[in-house]
């Protein structure tokens, strides 16, 4: 059954002319209608879609006109500025995750209606787990369902030998942050936000640490501030205290194992993947790893002249990725 992400998804790239999204749309609910049993279904689904394509080539999306927003002077070294066009289909998350990035992108849709109450969107996130779960890619899904350009703060500018030269960009980034609204994303944020009760720590630190900490609790902007990191136990204890919203990213379970596979070989035949064994070989693997693993059992099938992935092909695939046990996420 189509799901009402995948709903929306395909009205808003109607909307938006964007015909290369709502063709990866429809073949997503093509893949999860076999999926589901529905093979005579989703068969006529990617035939349609494919002779569409022939017939009618894509026309281009036509986006709304805003202004090319780019940091000036010395902030432009330490920002990287991007329009992402992602949407929130496009992710599979575990639901815990993707009911807290809708109530994200809610509170921030009705912004006005909770002002008339006195209250504030949640606009700061921290986003802790394994690489290779979505972290970042949920920075890109929410600057592009808000509408917003999105800033990736480039640390290799921003953290020089000389603490206070630190200190001092990050409070051109925080300017930088009043003045232009968008999505902020510190990625890999434990560099930055060490603990510093830890024994190799050093006073300059600690105070680039406070500096940062006094920033995001003075912080009034609209602006949205992502943290993530792989390594949440780094994180100094004070940086909780700091985000409306800790989002916790967990590997695939089985059930999302499928559906990324799905997704990712939405144009070939899986009818006749031994699915118990494919998702045994995931085991312990990130979306990322997964996506990589069935791009490589694709690229065989296609070179092999067919669009059938097989089972020992794909199996094959996964079990060559590489696996690290996932940190241990504790609440604080």
């Amino acid at each position: 059954m189509v799901s009402s992400d995948q709903v929306l998804a395909l009205v808003q790239s109607h909307s938006e002319r964007d015909d290369s999204q709502f063709y990866s749309v429809a073949m997503q609910v093509a893949a999860r209608e076999a999926r589901a049993g529905r093979e005579k279904f989703a068969q006529e689904l990617r035939d349609l879609v494919d002779q569409v394509r022939v017939s009618a080539p894509p026309t281009p999306k036509i986006s709304p006109v805003v202004p090319l927003i780019q940091p000036r002077g010395e902030v432009a070294s330490l920002l990287s500025v991007s329009y992402p066009t992602n949407r929130l289909a496009d992710l599979v998350l575990s639901s815990g995750v993707k009911e807290q990035i809708n109530g994200l992108l809610l509170e921030q849709r009705q912004r006005q209606t909770l002002a008339q109450y006195g209250l504030s969107p949640s606009r700061r996130v921290l986003m802790i787990g394994p690489p290779g779960t979505g972290k970042t890619s949920t920075a890109y899904v929410v600057a592009g369902e808000l509408g917003l350009p999105l800033f990736v703060i480039r640390f290799d500018a921003l953290i020089t030998k000389f603490m206070g030269e630190t200190a001092a960009k990050l409070r051109l980034i925080f300017d930088e942050l009043a003045q232009t609204r968008g999505v902020y994303l510190f990625d890999e944020v434990d560099a930055l936000a060490g603990d510093r009760g830890m024994s190799n720590d050093v006073g300059e630190i600690r105070r680039v640490l406070n500096s940062f900490l006094q920033f995001l609790e003075s912080d009034t902007s609209d602006s949205l501030v992502m943290a993530a990191t792989n390594h949440p136990g780094l994180l100094d204890h004070a940086i909780y205290r700091r985000f409306d919203l800790v989002i916790r990213y967990p590997l695939p379970d089985n059930e999302a194992v499928e559906q990324i596979i799905c997704n990712r070989l939405a144009s070939f035949k899986l009818n006749g993947l031994a699915w118990p064994s494919v998702v045994d070989a995931a085991a312990g693997l990130s979306q990322a790893e997964i996506c990589v693993a069935s791009e490589i059992a694709a690229k065989k099938a296609v070179l092999s002249g067919s669009d059938v992935i097989s089972t020992g092909s794909l199996v094959s695939a996964l079990a060559e990725r590489p696996r690290k046990s996932p940190t241990i996420v504790g609440g604080q």
